[in-house]
């Protein structure tokens, strides 16, 4: 049954319907882990493709909450949702037998003071229920009071337990957690109010590793302070070290400091003071984070998203909608864009709701919306939202402002997508003219708007134009940036398209690999532009008739994206490329479902007229006739 409550309550911190509820206490109820999902959607009543869909939505929740999770793109995400639950359940709070619970104290306490009062020890092993966790902390205590009798020991947990039972039933603490709330008030007992101050801020963290830097703290004194509230909450069990710099609370001793705290007149000064430090972590995200600060940042997240979910209330809105822009920013810039979502969706609903329609945070807040919605392939639903955006600039902003130049710039990027290309381009003139008169003729968005306008010069037909803008836009990013930066190798990949698509492969060749080389070593091997690069260089291969060399790349690109990307136009666009290699090495049969697949997305992201979707189904419609007529 402990396990069973553990699992309604889980469901209920995660905001799960009662459908999911269902779904997923019968999913990991311990006699239903070996059961297939097909005779558990039965169970319920519900078909197999509810049961799976409220499965996949519940493992998103999850996710939000613990970026260990959300991290992670791979197959069997519900077998490592059942390990994380099972590591938070934590096994100490399992039963011991009556002699390993003696066996325990005794490797915690000096032997002969347990074999002088050897009754009582027993006593105090049955009075805490054979817990791990309460048999730790007792015999830390004890290490803590030397010349304690067992007897006043017990004597002083049966005192405990009739003066703090109402304080547990009032805090839905289960019954077979009393004996480790009532050892914990003993070492509460003994801690000093800086070590007892600290203890209850750091439960305001995440049930996860907390990262302590006290080599970061300026002011020698807090320093020194925090250094012994740490050995102190070490000593007595109730803080965890799990490597240097990184502890660990106990999440039911997280629970009770909570309580502590929530008790105390200092909670809101403490949760104001949590929130802000959060915040100013937050704010280290780049919109477009590097590996290094992925690698930086990822320990920060779960406390950071702890406030976002717990503790909206201590921050401004001005200040939330940041926090809430910031985690987006840190999954979409690795490509998860599921977890991003529902973070900037958040910002949107704050914004309107808690600012006035005509408000400059409401205009940015569905731009940041629509692009993610854009990045995805949703072009219906990022169209509407980048129109609000602009037209809402130009009523608040004017018609000179940098804001309005990145909607304008936005909204045509989205029509070029789309293949509206006369649309387009005069939003991306304007935008350019705009850009240059405020900000000069050398800055990073004036090569932005180039690279745009270069692009509808190409798929126009005015070649020569195209080309200069392409190679104004590549030297003006490595002037302002330096050669190492991924806008560099966005640029060479420009460049590189350019010339594939005019046939110059020669000169195509160099540029290409130098941009996957480049985005490899700075966004990591496991990236959408990686596998954007990766697909070209392959693009580059069948043209010129390499095609062993072509496949694997292909195969890479197509993997990639499918993980990171799911149903999207750019996964359509791999399967289209690799059944074509297929096609022209007479490999029919793994042609045909590839091409099927490849125009089934097209169809479904961007509609039946849409250029690539024309371009897809014009390559399965001819491969059809060579291949079976």
């Amino acid at each position: 049954m402990q396990w069973a409550n553990f699992l309604a309550k889980e469901a209920a911190t995660n905001g799960l319907s009662l459908e999911q509820t269902a779904a997923f206490v019968n999913y990991f109820q311990t006699e239903n882990l070996g059961k297939r999902e097909a005779k558990l959607a039965r169970e319920l009543n519900v078909d197999i493709a509810a049961f799976t869909k409220w499965m996949g939505e519940l493992y998103e929740k999850f996710a939000q909450n613990s970026p260990e999770l959300a991290i992670s793109n791979s197959q069997g995400k519900l077998e490592k949702l059942q390990a994380h639950l099972k590591a938070k359940y934590n096994s100490d709070l399992d039963v011991l037998k009556p002699l390993a619970a003696m066996k325990l104290l005794k490797s915690l306490v000096v032997r002969e003071r347990l074999q002088q009062e050897a009754w009582v020890a027993r006593r105090i092993c049955k009075f805490l229920g054979y817990l791990p966790l309460a048999l730790e902390l007792v015999g830390r205590y004890l290490n803590k009071m030397p010349d304690l009798s067992l007897k006043i020991l017990l004597k002083r947990l049966e005192k405990k337990r009739e003066e703090h039972q109402a304080v547990v039933n009032a805090n839905s603490l289960m019954p077979h957690k009393y004996a480790v709330a009532e050892v914990f008030e003993l070492s509460w007992e003994q801690l000093d109010e800086n070590a007892q101050s600290f203890g209850c801020l750091l439960s305001l963290c995440a049930s996860a590793d907390i990262p302590l830097s006290l080599e970061t703290i300026e002011d020698n004194k807090k320093q020194k302070l925090n250094e012994k509230a740490i050995a102190d909450l070490l000593e007595l069990h109730l803080l965890q070290q799990k490597s240097k710099e990184f502890y660990r609370l106990n999440p039911l001793i997280r629970q009770l400091f909570q309580i502590k705290l929530n008790q105390s007149t200092e909670a809101d000064e403490a949760k104001t003071k949590f929130a802000a430090m959060m915040l100013e972590v937050a704010k280290l995200i780049p919109q477009q984070p590097r590996p290094e600060d992925i690698l930086n940042l990822t320990r920060h997240i779960p406390h950071i998203t702890e406030v976002a979910n717990r503790l909206c209330q201590y921050l401004s809105n001005e200040n939330l909608i940041t926090l809430f822009t910031k985690l987006a920013w840190f999954y979409q810039g690795q490509g998860l864009y599921q977890q991003a979502e529902p973070w900037l969706q958040r910002c949107v609903k704050l914004t309107q709701n808690h600012l006035d329609s005509e408000h400059s945070y409401v205009a940015a807040s569905l731009n940041n919306l629509a692009v993610l919605y854009e990045s995805t392939g949703r072009y219906n639903q990022a169209e509407p939202l980048y129109e609000q955006a602009l037209e809402l600039r130009k009523r608040l902003l004017g018609d000179n402002h940098l804001d309005v130049a990145t909607s304008l710039n936005n909204l045509a990027a989205l029509y070029e997508t789309t293949g509206r290309y006369s649309e387009a381009e005069p939003l991306l003139e304007q935008a350019l003219s705009l850009r240059k008169r405020l900000l000069g003729e050398e800055h990073t968005d004036v090569a932005t708007t180039l690279s745009y306008l270069a692009l509808i010069y190409e798929f126009t037909g005015r070649y020569s134009e195209a080309e200069s803008l392409y190679q104004q836009a590549l030297e003006m990013w490595k002037r302002l940036v330096g050669e190492e930066h991924s806008h560099v190798a966005t640029s060479l990949n420009n460049l590189a398209a350019f010339y594939c698509y005019t046939q110059r492969y020669r000169e195509a060749e160099p540029l290409l690999k130098q941009a996957l080389k480049l985005r490899k070593r700075l966004l990591g091997t496991e990236h959408t532009d990686v596998a954007t690069s990766l697909n070209n260089l392959g693009q580059l291969y069948e043209s010129t008739g390499r095609y062993s060399q072509a496949e694997p790349l292909y195969q890479q690109a197509l993997a990639m994206r499918k993980r990171l990307l799911g149903n999207h136009p750019d996964v359509a666009i791999s399967l289209n490329n690799l059944a074509a290699l297929y096609r022209h090495t007479r490999r029919h049969k793994k042609a045909k479902p590839l091409f099927e697949q490849a125009l089934k997305i097209c169809e479904r992201t961007l509609g039946v007229s849409h250029p690539t979707t024309m371009t897809v189904r014009a390559n399965y419609a001819s491969f059809l006739r060579e291949a079976y007529h």
